[in-house]
């Protein structure tokens, strides 16, 4: 974990636009191939369009993105905005998603038929571990490492990732409470294709998807 009131500069972090198992309602989670739909190509020129009235061009800003396809698609769209090089971002393995061990690329309605519903309806969270698969402590412990290994690097940061990776994340920054059934502290649901800012542990949104909240993830 780190102090979010001393993390250095500013964070903005995106959740990736709608991919073709989101649309169909399949689980992703860890899954690196699972590309963008047309929405999901929308939403990423929106994001990118808000944060060029926001930052202006070329703005000083360091570019991070989880290694799956779905965030580097979202990040090439938002760079060219900025009149960015996205080849020149940083992609780190601890901002992916959730690993969904054995329910990955499952259809969420065969698994509700065969056991229930996997979502936590108040805090669209899922309500237990998937077989083989990680629980939001484990994200809270490879997010957090990832924010205490940048905490002292000047300037601000754009970071491109997915639904829950980003609400842990976001938890850690702004030092919100964990979650006891989560094990984590875990940040208020937000649509695909949504941006947040952070700075000094406090939280605002810069601009809201116009994508789903919740799960798929």
């Amino acid at each position: 974990m780190t102090d979010a009131a001393a993390r250095k500069g500013r964070d903005f972090i995106a959740r990736h636009g709608e991919t073709v198992f989101n649309a169909a309602r399949r689980m992703q989670g860890d899954h690196v191939h699972t590309p963008l739909t047309r929405a999901g190509f929308e939403q990423a020129n929106a994001m990118g369009a808000a944060l060029r009235n926001l930052l202006g061009v070329r703005p000083a800003i360091t570019l991070w993105a989880s290694p799956a396809g779905r965030a580097l698609q979202t990040l090439a769209v938002i760079a060219e905005h900025l009149e960015l090089d996205w080849h020149g971002a940083r992609t780190d393995s601890r901002l992916v998603e959730i690993g969904m061990g054995a329910w990955s690329g499952r259809y969420y309605a065969d698994l509700a038929q065969e056991s229930g519903s996997v979502l936590d309806p108040e805090h669209n969270l899922y309500v237990r571990q998937p077989p083989g698969g990680e629980w939001y402590d484990a994200i809270a412990a490879r997010v957090g490492a990832w924010a205490a290994d940048t905490a002292d690097d000047p300037g601000d940061r754009l970071v491109i990732m997915h639904g829950m990776s980003s609400r842990v994340l976001r938890g850690v920054l702004t030092g919100a409470d964990v979650l006891p059934r989560f094990a984590a502290p875990v940040a208020p649901d937000l649509p695909q294709g949504s941006i947040v800012r952070i700075e000094a542990g406090v939280e605002t949104v810069a601009h809201l998807g116009g994508g789903r909240g919740g799960a798929p993830a």
